[in-house]
This record gives structure tokens, C-alpha cells and sequence, in this order.
């Protein structure tokens, strides 16, 4: 089997087609293969007002959460604790949407127990930096505002996504910080993207040992890099690189989660590692075997 594997990453690896060719047929794909049935699902969407802007948003409770709103109608909002999960989906902030990561948020909400708030931020390259940041920040922003709503207390309140989606959810903590917003209470980042470098000049072993063979090759990653952030100056912002970040102080309980075969492997637990320089609490659990993707 792992034969197999290494032979299918490798034929996948080596195709010669650029994402910056395709991006448009790759969202398609995606939505293509993964395609859910909307009544089976505990789902309901609203849209956060960002001025005169509209960002969609899909909240999914729990398989008993439909109970759980009969009782919250009986009952004081205050009676029934909820957590609650704020999800960036990845896609290398160009691809993925609420309708390709339908199944897996309300897998999440099953498995853990917790309402999940999926994020449809704006994409690259239409839409390149800072757009979706901004378009995560005012979807926590306005949850940090109506807590009482979700009951939920913030530190019950937790920032997830996987790649794209963990680079733009340690942005978010850090951007919470920065402009004076309640702090998430935790945030698990699931092989983020944290720096602004993925060539051959990258200080991480990771690159250079699994950027060719691995599914997620390096020339991919920066092909999605000159797609979200075409403007090279950008690149150095602690908002686009956390790792780049001179103050990581202040931050939410994290849990990074990387893959052992993933060239952002290494940039990721680094990430983890300065956050614990900066004396928060953080715990680094590195998947065996694994290659990047294996969370969809």
C-alpha cells in the first residue's frame, strides 16, 4: 500500500500543469468531488456585513443539535454552554469554498461536539491581499460580538483551518490582538503556511525534502503565493507570514498539527515553536506518514 501511495504522489507530483493556468477548472473539480445532500445536514447560512459587502458564512451544529435548539428556545440563553469552532477552509487562498468543505465541517461538528462557523472568505488572484484576512477577521469579529448568541465565552471559542486556512486563522489571532478584540481562546492550525519562502533559497528541510515528490510540490506553493500576494513587499507581513511576526506574545492556546511528508512541515513547527517563546501555550503533533491534504 504505501508503494502505491509513493507512486500515485509521485504521478501527481510531477504533473506539468500550473495552478495559475487552471485555478478556475480547479474550483469546479473541487466542487464537483465532494457533493453532499443539503437536507441531511444540520446547516444553516448567513452573511456577516462587511459595509456594503456580504461574506458568507455556514454555521453546522452537531447531530443532536437540532434538541439542542428546542431546549435553547425553552431555555435561558445563558442554561446551555455551546463551543464553538471558527473554520478557514485551504485551497492556497485560491481555490475551496463553503460548498467543497460542506462534508468535512459537518463531520467536524459531529465528531467534536461543537457548532462550526465555515468561512467563505474572498479569493486570489481576484481578490489578493489582505482580502480574505479581512474577510476572516470581520466574521470573528462580529461572532466576539454576539457570544451570547452561540453562548459561548471566548474561551470557548477556537480558530481552525488547514493550510491556506491555518496561515489565515494565526492571522486572525494575531490581527485580534492587534486591534483590540477579545482573543480567540485556542487555535489549531493544521499544516499552516507561516513564511513567505518556499524556493530553493528556503531555510526549511522540509522544502527541499518534500517539495518535489509529495503531492504539494514547492513550485505550487509559490505559484499560489504570486496568485494571493503579487506584490512582493506584502510577502514580509506578519499578516501574510506569521512567522515573519516580531511579537507573538498574547496568543490563543495552540495545537499544530503537521504532516511528516509535507514541504510547509518545518515552517509549521516553527511557528509552534516561537509562539512558545513567547510563553503561550502550545502543543506540536507531527502525523506519520503523512502527506499534505490528508485533513479532506
Amino acid at each position: 500500500m504505501k508503494f502505491i501511495q509513493k507512486v500515485l504522489a509521485k504521478i501527481v507530483s510531477t504533473s506539468k500543469i500550473s495552478i495559475k493556468q487552471v485555478y478556475k477548472v480547479h474550483r469546479k473539480v473541487l466542487n464537483f468531488m465532494n457533493p453532499y445532500f443539503r437536507p441531511l445536514y444540520n446547516l444553516w447560512d448567513h452573511k456577516v456585513m462587511a459595509g456594503d459587502r456580504e461574506i458568507p458564512v455556514r454555521v453546522f451544529l452537531p447531530q443532536e443539535g437540532k434538541k439542542f435548539r428546542i431546549l435553547q428556545r425553552k431555555s435561558r440563553p445563558s442554561a446551555i454552554p455551546s463551543k464553538v469552532l471558527v473554520f478557514f477552509h485551504g485551497g492556497g487562498w485560491v481555490t475551496g469554498n463553503i460548498e467543497s468543505y460542506t462534508k468535512i465541517c459537518a463531520n467536524m461538528a459531529n465528531q467534536t461536539g461543537h457548532t462550526v462557523v465555515s468561512v467563505d472568505y474572498r479569493l486570489a488572484p481576484e481578490n489578493p491581499f489582505p482580502a480574505g484576512p479581512e474577510d476572516c477577521y470581520q466574521v470573528v469579529e462580529e461572532i466576539f460580538q454576539e457570544l451570547d448568541s452561540f453562548n459561548c465565552r471566548s474561551d470557548d471559542l477556537t480558530l481552525i483551518g488547514d493550510s491556506a486556512g491555518g496561515n489565515l486563522a494565526a492571522v486572525v489571532s494575531l490581527m485580534a490582538r492587534d486591534r483590540g478584540i477579545c482573543i480567540p481562546g485556542k487555535q489549531i492550525l493544521i499544516y499552516p503556511a507561516t513564511y513567505h519562502d518556499h524556493s530553493d533559497s528556503s531555510p526549511f528541510e522540509s522544502v527541499h525534502e518534500n517539495g518535489t515528490d509529495y503531492i504539494l510540490t514547492s513550485q505550487q506553493v509559490q505559484d499560489y503565493l504570486d496568485l494571493y500576494v503579487p506584490n512582493e513587499e506584502d510577502r514580509l507581513s506578519p499578516y501574510f507570514a506569521p512567522l515573519l511576526s516580531e511579537d507573538l506574545s498574547d496568543q490563543p492556546d495552540t495545537l499544530v498539527i503537521t504532516a511528516e511528508f509535507d514541504p510547509l512541515r518545518d515552517e509549521g513547527e516553527s511557528y509552534g515553536q516561537s509562539l512558545k517563546k513567547f510563553d503561550n501555550y502550545v502543543e506540536i503533533y507531527r502525523m506519520k506518514d503523512a502527506l499534505h491534504g490528508f485533513f479532506t
